[in-house]
């Protein structure tokens, strides 16, 4: 039988604890008042890899500047500068 003192759990790797950073809008930290919907390079840091717009929860944009990307990323999807959708964009 094993006594109290040696019934301690010992990991491989001690557990972390994961420290989430506050999400913030990279548009008013950077002074952005105008997406532009030619910068598909810019664009697609909004886009997974299926090209799908990322959530709000998942980039931390504003709900101001969201509206603004998806409608310069719609925009840009119509004049052929980004696509609809793709296997593997980045």
């Amino acid at each position: 039988m094993a006594n109290p003192a040696n019934s301690e759990i010992r990991y491989l790797n001690p557990p972390t604890v994961e420290v989430k950073k506050k999400k913030y809008c990279r548009f008013k930290k950077a002074g952005i008042k105008y997406v532009d919907y030619k910068d598909a390079e810019f664009l697609k840091k909004f886009l997974n890899e299926q090209g799908k717009i990322l959530p709000r929860r998942l980039t931390g944009t504003s709900l101001k500047f969201q509206k603004k990307v998806s409608q310069a990323v719609k925009r840009a999807r119509h004049l052929a500068l980004l696509p609809y959708v793709t296997d593997l964009m980045k």
